[in-house]
């Protein structure tokens, strides 16, 4: 089958080409968005493979439908770009990889939480100019902090092992519990308890639009003085101009995002020979105790490997007529 690729990366197609077993598929990669104005580039493909940025709204679907696109595959988890609604009336199906080394991402979390505590970047900038000065490293023990995590799906789960081994105590908030945690002494509380009780908040559910902006001015509020907030899921989980007029009370103490709401134009490019536009971004980056990374917590050699396999064997079984493990499917709230 024939398989478009947008906003492909060198590691895209590396891992890609590994994987498509004695070129099943006939792998086309283009280094640009799927947006209207690259829309006519899905002409004579059956497939196309996007990612998290890219913009599959109404308008894109009926183009796509017209250019003979019979399936889009996500190379990612989250489907919150994609219109499946549209998708839907026009028999497009949506596949995606539900789970790609939970491990990973949640790994990325814990590097953001040990970084922005003992404020290692600091610390490396500085003895890189010669200063060996230890002056305002200060950090805190994780051991015996309570840590809450909302949501406690695969990522979350293996983020709460891996804080379990710190001798944290973590509370968590999740409309479906996950099986096994209590018997881990993990308790699962309200949201509201979970602002109010815990040290360090780390966000691991998905993007919807019950959970758009969950984190806002009247959670902020609840929270503890000087909390630690940790993004690695979607950037719209937080209000991002809330969160600067927390930081500049201090009601938040650190924060540390993989994400942000608007990184669409912005993140997997380089952009440090162009000035920025992004005055909220900008204002973000200008606080000390906040530290930011470019989507790349799911970035390891074993996520990339399953996620070209899973998503190479979502498109094979479409070709086959065979049944779709990770179809996405639109709900009719009727």
């Amino acid at each position: 089958m024939k398989v478009a690729f947008f906003s492909s990366k060198s590691y895209d197609k590396e891992y890609f080409n590994l994987h498509n077993q004695e070129g099943k598929h006939d792998l086309t990669f283009f280094e640009v968005s799927l947006n209207p104005d690259t829309i006519e580039l899905t002409n004579g493909y059956e497939a196309i493979c996007v990612f998290v940025n890219d913009k599959v709204d109404a308008q894109a679907i009926e183009r796509l439908s017209e250019n003979g696109v019979k399936i889009i595959a996500l190379r990612c988890a989250g489907y919150n770009n994609i219109d499946l609604k549209a998708a839907h009336e026009k028999d497009i199906k949506v596949v995606r990889v539900p789970a790609y080394s939970p491990e990973a991402v949640a790994e990325h979390a814990v590097a953001l939480i040990m970084t922005l505590n003992r404020k290692i970047h600091k610390a490396f900038n500085r003895v890189r100019e010669g200063n060996f000065s230890i002056e305002k490293l200060t950090g805190f023990n994780l051991y015996k902090k309570t840590v809450g995590v909302i949501g406690t799906g695969k990522i979350g789960i293996a983020f709460c092992n891996i804080m379990l081994g710190f001798g944290c105590k973590i509370i968590a908030y999740d409309p479906y519990e996950a099986d096994g945690l209590k018997e881990k002494g993990i308790q699962y509380t309200s949201l509201d308890e979970l602002l109010e009780k815990s040290d360090i908040i780390s966000l691991h559910c998905p993007l919807t639009p019950k959970t758009q902006h969950l984190l806002n001015n009247e959670a902020f509020t609840k929270m503890k003085e000087g909390v630690m907030i940790i993004n690695t899921s979607r950037g719209a989980l937080i209000k991002t101009s809330d969160a600067i007029e927390a930081l500049k009370k201090r009601k938040i103490g650190y924060l540390g995002v993989d994400v942000y709401e608007e990184e669409e134009k912005l993140f997997f490019r380089d952009l440090s020979e162009y000035l920025i536009q992004d005055e909220i971004l900008l204002r973000l980056i200008g606080f000390p105790n906040v530290l930011i990374t470019a989507h790349q917590g799911f970035l390891t050699q074993e996520a990339l490997t399953q996620i070209s396999t899973t998503t190479l064997n979502n498109i094979t079984s479409f070709e086959k007529g065979e049944p779709l493990e990770n179809e996405v499917k639109w709900e009719n709230p009727d």
